[in-house]
């Protein structure tokens, strides 16, 4: 067998490691302020309306978790320190983690500011095996920054994710090569992606509970009862998970939300609200360089129902106005107006590096007022259609206004219906 055929028949086995920060937020205000250690810090929105980002694990003692009403941790912990968000804060010391784990790979997918996998697969040569490169890399973070990582080391991605949320905090898991499935089986079917509220409602209906459980259902009867993803399933349940360590650094979606003080009511509140996340979300496109074409609207109902509804556009826009008339449809999906709204979010996906438009054929000299009804003949029906600027138009007006912004800031310019509404 020739040395190809050889490398072909064993492919090189990988070496992950996931990376969870400790309670992050909580433990950077531990840090900076130690005399909350030892004691239930919350950190998260007003008591009002907020919802809860991080807990200490003496928080989560009594019952407090992420994404949870502050009301609800308020009286779950009332003797808890609750703290508001520090994002500046949590995003330096993000930063510091993140370089050491770039001084032992470059292959460094986050999932979020705190979390991410690393492909040590070509490490080992130089710093040891995958475990010595998870303590070193656990020792260093807690020496340079104070906080402490917990770690996963598998051979894939899933295997090493849930590792390191079995002995947290501070914690280091090995999944050993070659017992994948015997460290899965006893796991409950939740832990696998992909298996939300309903997914296991429809497992325990067929006897799963574990993941054991589910490596013995075949995978034809998986797929009948739940398409491609019962598919996706069964393999994960065998340990199996063949995606790479995405190290690209590039932004897969841009977007804001706001959560309000007050319920929205109004439709014409709403949409108010929108025209102001769409300005700001298309500017921070710019900023970034970037055009989208999917166009996803979220919102969130009083009882914290969530829905979301998405439209891939013919073209890619970086333009507030092209977003804005995109998510009034989409809105239109939606029960807002006539249930109450605590919260709204726009972001923009399937993004591509911006190019700036020239000239576009046949555009011709935009009209002041609007161009006039009637197939452009000149004649007029006495009504004004709203104007449609070229995308070169669009694109000069949208740099006039962010050089405005960069020099007086967002309350520099605006549309003028933003000015109206109350702070």
């Amino acid at each position: 067998m020739s040395p190809l055929q050889i490398s072909m028949a064993t492919p090189l086995r990988k070496h992950i490691i996931h990376m969870d920060l400790d309670a992050f937020y909580a433990s950077v205000e531990t840090l900076d302020n130690p005399e909350l250690a030892g004691k239930p810090v919350i950190v998260g929105g007003s008591e009002r309306r907020g919802v809860v980002c991080a807990a200490s694990y003496e928080a989560r003692k009594f019952g407090v978790h992420s994404a949870q009403p502050t009301a609800t941790a308020k009286r779950l912990c009332p003797s808890g320190i609750f703290l508001p968000l520090r994002m500046k804060r949590y995003q330096e010391m993000s930063g510091r983690v993140f370089d050491v784990y770039h001084r032992f790979t470059p292959l460094v997918e986050a999932l979020s500011i705190d979390e991410a996998f690393l492909d040590v697969t070509d490490s080992v040569r130089l710093f040891g095996t995958p475990v010595t490169i998870a303590g070193m890399i656990r020792a260093s973070v807690r020496e340079e920054t104070g906080l402490t990582v917990s770690a996963g080391v598998a051979t894939n991605k899933l295997l090493a994710k849930i590792a390191s949320d079995m002995h947290k905090p501070d914690g280091l898991t090995v999944v050993p090569p070659g017992r994948e499935k015997e460290f899965l089986s006893p796991l409950p079917v939740g832990k696998l992606w992909g298996v939300g509220k309903v997914t296991e409602e429809t497992l325990r209906r067929m006897s799963v509970s574990t993941i054991g459980d589910l490596s013995g259902i075949p995978e034809d009867v998986l797929e009948r009862k739940l398409g491609k993803n019962g598919v996706w399933l069964h393999r994960l349940s065998l340990g199996v998970d063949d995606r790479e360590v995405e190290s690209e650094r590039e932004a897969r979606s841009i977007g804001h939300e706001d959560t309000y003080p007050e319920d929205l009511t109004d439709i014409g509140s709403i949409k108010t609200e929108l025209l102001s996340l769409s300005t700001r979300v298309s500017a921070r496109m710019r900023r970034n360089g970037v055009k989208g074409r999917t166009i996803t609207l979220k919102v969130k109902y009083r009882d914290f129902t969530l829905v979301t509804r998405a439209e891939t556009l013919h073209q890619v826009t970086d333009d507030g106005g092209d977003l804005y008339r995109s998510v009034l449809p989409l809105l239109a999906k939606t029960e807002a107006g006539k249930r109450p709204v605590r919260l709204l979010g726009i972001s923009v996906s399937n993004l591509s590096a911006g190019e700036t438009v020239r000239r576009e054929e046949g555009s011709g000299q935009l009209m002041l007022f609007g161009k006039p009804p009637g197939g452009g003949d000149g004649k007029t029906t006495g009504k004004l259609e709203p104007p449609i600027p070229s995308r070169e138009k669009k694109e000069n007006i949208n740099r006039a206004v962010d050089r405005i912004r960069e020099k007086f800031g967002d309350k520099g310019i605006s549309p003028g219906v933003l000015r109206k509404r109350p702070s």
